[in-house]
């Protein structure tokens, strides 16, 4: 789900309307990824790096010394151009690089317990803030409830279990709304990477009529499909941003409550700035999203629907073709609309993904576990690597989102992780902001 630099595509959204992909050429799927020792082959992925470069490749009949990154596939049309993608990332390990990680259970995946701080705030929170402690907890992903396959494969980039610690922040209560960021854009005149042409020199004899800004739109088809021919519910849209986050035809009019999507990293950041904040540390959203728990699969708890209740936005109904809507939305829903957290914050899990600052290595937590003894306010890997993509610079998602299912994605368990190139916004991704306390 990704583009390169200022030109970027998008990825998923909320409701596609009568968008449907069109009979179209494929490029050939791409050869598996050649491993480093002791990383893991990610058969599956959830990004879609440098999309738009391959497309206009693809349609100027360049595409042969190009690389088909795994997980995607390129299609002409007469209306456009249908870009696909992957939104599961399934890892398979060829050593023994987790906890008891494995393609049909674990064994032994200890949590201790989570240990806040005890000082008080140090001040009042921001407007729309909460204060979060800090302090030494188990990071990493709980064994899914059922223990199913699907929930397994969530979690294999998610172990070892490590001990962390990680001093007080505010956070946002919620997810950045289109109203903050409308007001942003307002103040500071920015243009976020999706509402950018192409520039020629970066495609160079591209035709210039497939020079435009677009984004990729989640497209249910209207019947059951194979769910390993994930390129079918996928489309590339002109014009999709986060004002129309899926096409010209879409508005988020009325909808200045709901987060906003289709930002890419750097956006994220340049709103965060101005707003004298900044984006939190992959270690500060999971402490974060526990609320004060510890080892538990949900950010609320064990049950995924406690007493009966739904606790967040995902997909239920047959995927991707009938979304039920039974938790109350078809699609993406406002901020605040489930119950929040223990530290009173929501949307910590479904609705949308969210940036943190981390670069992206599927080995990092081994690397934690293998330092020993308690990673302090860790800020990530040096730099990226994806075994799958080991060209695109990728940041780590997390909280999963509104096309999150245990028939193909559960990243809404906490402790899971996604991953997206930087500069590519999607149609599930927003972003919440952190702040350091005054020194």
């Amino acid at each position: 789900m990704q583009l390169h630099s200022s030109t970027t595509s998008k990825l998923c959204s909320q409701q596609a309307g009568d968008i449907r992909p069109k009979p179209s050429l494929a490029l050939p799927a791409q050869a598996p990824a050649r491993n480093s020792p002791g990383l893991p082959t990610v058969s599956f992925d959830n990004s879609l790096p440098a999309v738009r470069r391959r497309i206009l490749a693809l349609l100027n009949h360049q595409w042969r010394g190009l690389r088909m990154r795994s997980g995607h596939r390129v299609r002409s049309g007469a209306q456009g151009l249908v870009v696909t993608f992957i939104c599961v990332t399934a890892v398979h390990y060829s050593s023994p690089l987790t906890q008891g990680a494995g393609s049909h259970g674990s064994v032994g995946v200890v949590f201790g317990p989570t240990v806040p701080n005890t000082q008080h705030a140090p001040a009042r929170a921001p407007k729309g803030m909460v204060w979060i402690p800090g302090g030494e907890f188990s990071m990493g992903a709980q064994d899914p409830p059922q223990m199913d396959m699907v929930g397994m494969k969530a979690t294999t980039d998610s172990r070892p279990i490590h001990r962390v610690y990680v001093d007080g922040f505010f956070m946002d209560k919620t997810d950045v709304t289109n109203a903050q960021f409308a007001e942003f854009v307002k103040a500071t005149g920015y243009v976020t990477i999706a509402e950018k042409t192409p520039a020629a020199e970066d495609f160079p004899g591209a035709p210039r009529e497939n020079l435009y800004a677009g984004g990729v739109v989640f497209s249910p088809p209207n019947h059951a499909v194979d769910l390993n021919n994930h390129y079918q519910w996928w489309s590339y849209v002109k014009g999709a941003n986060w004002r129309h986050p899926t096409g010209p035809k879409s508005s988020i009019k009325g909808k200045e409550s709901y987060p906003v999507v289709q930002v890419a990293f750097p956006d994220a950041e340049a709103y965060a700035k101005w707003a004298h904040k900044r984006l939190p540390t992959e270690a500060e959203w999971e402490f974060a999203a526990r609320g004060g728990l510890a080892g538990k699969p949900f950010v609320w708890g064990e049950k995924f629907k406690p007493n009966g209740k739904f606790m967040a936005n995902t997909y239920q109904g047959h995927f991707p073709d009938e979304d039920a809507g039974t938790d109350g939305f078809v699609g993406l829903a406002p901020v605040a609309q489930y119950g929040p957290n223990g530290y009173g914050l929501y949307d910590m899990a479904g609705n949308v993904w969210q940036w943190t600052t981390d670069w992206y290595r599927p080995d990092y937590y081994y690397q934690l576990a293998q330092a020993g003894g308690v990673a302090r306010n860790p800020k990530g890997p040096d730099a990226p690597f994806d075994p799958a993509e080991p060209n695109e610079k990728k940041k780590v998602h997390r909280g999963g989102s509104f096309l999150c299912t245990d028939q193909y994605c559960s990243r809404y368990m906490v402790g899971t992780r996604g991953k997206g190139e930087i500069t590519t916004g999607t149609n599930h991704l927003g972003f919440r902001c952190v702040s350091d306390p005054s020194k």
